[in-house]
């Protein structure tokens, strides 16, 4: 059974209520081991004042949420491309474990997801060439299938790990996945493409759960064990395959968590987060 020590906080869990200051605090206060800031919190802190902070602490920093968005001008203008470049300083300040991609939907007015998950992996070829230089980790984020029009076109782990096969044939370590319960749970190769991805390709783990019924499929993500995921399952076989990285809590929840005290929602992540992963 894993210790709080062994769980991080994805920002957005809490999103509503704290800035990135009180969720250092927060995870400080809780005994939580580390925190997985999303870039808009990054920005209102200030990215050095952000990298100080943590700095001052013994979190760990497990992910920046995010970069990606390949598809969002239908083509990789330098605006896309500086975007993720500085994602990527970003991750650097903050001694980031790696950069979460969101790759992108289909493009406007477009019909075509073969054509975007090209335009993905050519943007990401791009990224890797500045991301290798300063020793930055990208992490493909397969979003599941409800999201490939509007915010991922990848959607398996097979498709990401494909990807990371081509773009870091050797294997390096450079780009993987960040494998994420809510988005994967289903998929009938979950099992065989997370023993495929091993250690050099797990470089996130993100816990949440499924509930039944989801009433809107974007902010109503379940606590762990509230839902029909298997997560301590899931958990033990990145373990075997070689993931030692810490179990990153990243609830959407309008309805429910984001409208409760802060200090209670980390209470029952420490709580649920031992017993359901």
């Amino acid at each position: 059974m894993p210790s709080p020590a062994k769980l991080s906080l994805n920002t957005a869990t809490v999103r509503e209520q704290w800035n990135l200051k009180e969720c250092i605090d927060g995870c400080v206060r809780h005994g939580i081991g580390g925190i997985a800031p999303w870039r808009d919190k990054l920005h209102e802190a200030g990215v050095e004042e952000s990298a100080r902070i943590i700095k001052d602490t013994d979190l760990s920093v497990t992910g920046l949420c995010r970069g990606g968005w390949y598809t969002a001008e239908g083509s990789l203008t330098d605006n896309v491309l500086d975007e993720n470049k500085r994602a990527v300083d970003e991750a650097a300040q903050i001694g980031a474990a790696c950069l979460v991609m969101v790759v992108g939907g289909l493009s406007k007015g477009s019909r075509n997801i073969h054509a975007a998950r090209q335009l993905v992996e050519d943007g990401l070829g791009h990224t890797l060439d500045f991301a290798r230089q300063i020793k930055v980790p990208i992490a493909i984020e397969p979003l599941h299938p409800m999201y490939a029009g509007d915010r991922a076109c990848v959607n398996t782990m097979r498709q990401a790990l494909d990807i990371c096969d081509a773009l870091d044939p050797e294997g390096t370590g450079i780009i993987g996945v960040a494998c994420d319960v809510y988005h994967v749970w289903w998929d009938p190769e979950l099992s065989s493409q997370i023993k495929r991805a091993g250690k050099s390709r797990l470089l996130a783990f993100h816990v949440c759960d499924w509930l039944v019924p989801t009433n809107d499929l974007l902010v109503d993500r379940g606590m762990m064990g509230d839902g029909v995921i298997d997560i301590r399952g899931i958990r033990q076989e990145v373990e075997a395959a070689g993931f030692n990285g810490l179990n990153e809590v990243e609830i959407f929840s309008a309805k429910n968590w984001w409208q409760r005290d802060p200090d209670e929602v980390l209470e029952t992540i420490k709580d649920r987060g031992c017993k359901a992963t």
